[in-house]
């Protein structure tokens, strides 16, 4: 009998998962991973994960399975949240969601299911494993969950296929109203409970305020570019070849305070990220307000009326050589080759058509339609039809 730890988050998906893997004949272990305790930056008094790690047990007791917690919080704070400050303050926004499962759910997590013993370890999220054979060897492919509504195979886009080899999704043939179906069938008390918000990890934390703890507040300048600015009309260089171009073509605007005029005062541009809306506190603009760049080193920040302005939009974005991650390594592009794909920039956009080009340089993602707010530090992840192959961050 194969031996699951499956990790109980005291949500309703992970519930269900834990039920159908007993259904399926293997022996369930139930672990709850305590990330957070550091009680000085959550905003609301209830503490999120002693109540969730209180319905992970109560869903253990009711499927009558093994449950312990483990404390990861030494290594997430060393791995994710120290990585988060350091990406903000170097004027980039991560996916602290996407490293939690590389670096916690998958490694550390992973690790202590294996030394209890277990063949695999098993998560909540709506996503799929396939698997083929290529060259006598077995190669895992990491699919869409079949809800498209919910399909989080984005959040897995940097596993390897190591970890894959490890893992299973049992909702990921199912859709979330079928999932909660179950979970009510079975009276499990995370039934009705509503998805969880914010951060994978610390519940209910305003990010900013979050922020403000570690990187001191220091008051910039809000600058506002025209959509009619000189430089959103120059014409592009000849180029001496298709990198040359690429490179070109992802580079940001070159914006600088003389180009615009000043509308409002922030209080740190690392607390901003490109197409972000809220929070600037600028009125009596025509259209809305939305971030086109920030600047860390002079900590100013870029902002243009509308949601077509054209300092939004970008066709070309670029990943460092080594940011770049291949799920399906036997596909990894040697350099001077491209590939067609549908890729995605942020969880729950609607895959578009693009094309990769990889060089020494690096590989350019290229769309063929602009893509508004593409942003550094995040990731983008590239499927071919439903299964996700690659994946990147955006520098």
């Amino acid at each position: 009998m194969k031996r699951v730890v499956v990790g109980l988050s005291g949500g309703v998906d992970s519930s269900v998962a834990a039920y159908l893997l007993q259904e399926q004949g293997y022996e369930v272990i139930g672990l709850f991973m305590k990330n957070w305790h550091d009680d000085s930056v959550t905003i609301s008094n209830e503490c999120p994960w002693l109540e969730d790690s209180n319905d992970a047990l109560l869903v253990a007791e009711k499927l009558g399975i093994p449950f312990q917690t483990v404390d990861l919080s030494e290594e997430y704070k060393d791995r994710i949240v120290d990585y988060m400050f350091k990406e903000y303050e170097n004027g980039r926004t991560p996916n602290p969601d996407v490293l939690c499962n590389r670096e916690i759910k998958f490694d550390v997590f992973l690790k202590i299911a294996l030394s209890l013993g277990a063949d695999y370890v098993a998560t909540g999220h709506y996503c799929r494993k396939g698997t083929l054979q290529k060259d006598g060897k077995e190669i895992y492919q990491l699919l869409a969950g079949v809800d498209t509504n919910k399909d989080q195979s984005y959040f897995l886009c940097q596993l390897s296929q190591e970890q894959l080899s490890k893992s299973l999704f049992p909702i990921g043939e199912l859709t979330k109203p079928q999932v909660r179906e179950i979970a009510a069938k079975l009276d499990l008390i995370t039934a009705e409970k509503k998805d969880s918000q914010g951060l994978c990890f610390i519940g209910k934390v305003r990010l900013p305020d979050f922020l403000q703890q570690k990187l001191q507040p220091k008051e910039g300048e809000i600058i506002e570019i025209d959509k009619d600015n000189s430089i959103y009309s120059k014409p592009k260089p000849q180029f001496d070849s298709l990198e040359d171009k690429l490179k070109f073509e992802s580079e940001p605007f070159p914006y600088n305070s003389s180009m615009g005029k000043r509308v409002g005062k922030h209080q740190g541009a690392h607390y901003f990220t490109v197409g972000q809306r809220k929070g600037l506190n600028v009125g009596g603009t025509k259209e809305a307000l939305f971030v086109i760049a920030t600047d860390v080193i002079t900590n100013t920040i870029y902002t243009g009326q509308g949601h077509d302005h054209p300092g939004l939009y970008r066709s070309v974005l670029r990943v460092k050589p080594h940011e770049l991650h291949w799920v399906r390594e036997d596909l990894k592009l040697q350099n001077g080759e491209s590939m067609e794909v549908k890729a995605r920039i942020r969880y729950r956009q609607e895959l578009q058509k693009a094309t990769l080009y990889q060089f020494e340089s690096g590989l350019y993602v290229a769309f063929d339609k602009p893509q508004s707010a593409i942003t550094e530090g995040q990731f983008v992840a590239w499927n071919r039809n439903d299964e996700l192959v690659g994946s990147g961050v955006i520098s």
